[in-house]
């Protein structure tokens, strides 16, 4: 039967010990879909990318990153963990960003959350610099989409 990690036996919270657990190899990807009203798609789309707060892609991934790192300072019981790699990219098409993240380590515990983060930071880093143009903006679902290393893997299947 499976349970919550992080609940001890006297059903309190509880941060999962890591300690005796050997380093792996870990990988895990997450995607965030936002969608845009016309009035951002379309100076998104014909390259105006800069806002007065500077450009917009390239600042979501550098928070996505900054935010991938600090997750363990964000999230209560997630371990801090020094990340080997973040890669994020950001594709629009049909009046949706596509922001998925792609995040790698060597270490006792998973990577998900950061993952998760970095997609949930660099949609709002977007909606922040393009709300000047619309508050029209939807920041939709936010998934794990791969998770390699550790106890299990998981690849989410096409829906």
């Amino acid at each position: 039967m499976k349970r919550f990690t992080h609940i001890n036996e006297n059903n309190q919270p509880s941060m999962v010990n890591v300690g005796g657990k050997p380093s792996t190899k870990r990988l895990a990807r997450a995607r965030t879909t936002m969608f845009l009203p016309d009035e951002v798609f379309t100076q998104l789309i014909e390259g105006e990318i800069n806002s007065p707060k500077g450009p917009v892609f390239a600042t979501a991934i550098i928070a996505g990153t900054m935010a991938a790192k600090r997750t363990g300072d964000l999230i209560p019981f997630c371990h801090p963990i020094g990340i080997d790699s973040c890669n994020i990219t950001i594709e629009i098409k049909e009046q949706q960003a596509y922001i998925e993240s792609c995040v790698e380590v060597e270490a006792k515990t998973g990577i998900e959350m950061e993952a998760l983060t970095a997609c949930s930071i660099a949609a709002l880093t977007i909606y922040d610099m393009c709300k000047a143009l619309s508050s029209d903006m939807i920041i939709g679902d936010t998934r794990l989409i791969e998770k390699r290393g550790g106890k299990s893997d998981f690849h989410l299947q096409d829906r």
